[in-house]
């Protein structure tokens, strides 16, 4: 197997990433620094920054699909064509033909879920099936009571109001949010609508599955349990 496989297959990061890391004299291969194009036999150690790496056990290998949560950077574009310069597909570099379920802005970062599998995307996206999101934000004023108050009770953007979400205040200048519709640029569109801008935005939770510790443009497979939340009642995985 390529080196740069082995270490995107780890969930590190993509293939062009580790290129990059090979490039820049960071990776190990038993000890010995590794160049660009070399390959990985089974039994060597490999290291990035001296910290081992494991390829993970392929739970998709026992699935009919991919299902993949992935923490997306900031301008990394949400979109399946691959003309676009920064697209996800490109990103994440799967081996198998994968796509976002739902999307997140260019300018946000945090969790998304991607799959084979479309025919659960509309099982997961059905605004009636009021699935939450949670995202954390950071915006240019500090946050009143009010602001809180009206943010929860809905805003009116898109030519209607937005349904009654959860916030609370994490700091001066941040708050937390769950919403169960997705309406587009919506946390930023509310925002506006109150005089707020938006500086950061990044979603921690799709229903029961947290971001959690994953790194910034790393991914990993959905575990049983996950799916499990994520599609009730459907095993055909």
């Amino acid at each position: 197997m390529r080196l740069n496989k082995y270490i995107s297959e780890s969930g590190l990061c993509s293939r062009r990433e580790a290129d990059d890391l090979i490039d820049q004299q960071r990776v190990t291969m038993n000890g010995e620094i590794a160049s660009k194009g070399a390959k990985w036999l089974e039994g060597m150690t490999v290291c990035v920054d001296g910290d081992e790496i494991k390829q993970r056990v392929t739970i998709s290998n026992k699935r009919k699909h991919v299902y993949i949560a992935l923490n997306k950077p900031v301008g990394i574009t949400c979109t399946t064509d691959q003309a676009v310069k920064g697209n996800i597909i490109d990103f994440v570099d799967h081996q198998e033909r994968i796509f976002p379920i739902g999307r997140l802005d260019k300018d946000s970062e945090g969790l998304i879920l991607l799959t084979s599998n479309g025919d659960i995307v509309n099982q997961i996206l059905r605004s009636e099936n009021n699935h939450e999101k949670e995202y954390l934000v950071g915006v240019n004023k500090a946050v009143s009571d009010d602001f809180l108050r009206r943010m929860a009770r809905g805003v009116r953007i898109h030519n209607q109001l937005t349904k009654p979400c959860k916030v609370s205040r994490l700091a001066k200048y941040g708050f937390r949010i769950t919403l169960t519709q997705g309406l587009n640029r919506q946390i930023r569109l509310m925002c506006e609508a109150l005089g707020y801008k938006v500086t950061q935005l990044c979603r921690v939770r799709i229903i029961n599955v947290q971001l959690g510790k994953l790194k910034q443009g790393g991914w990993r497979n959905l575990t049983e349990q996950e799916l499990a939340g994520l599609l009730p009642g459907n095993k055909d995985w």
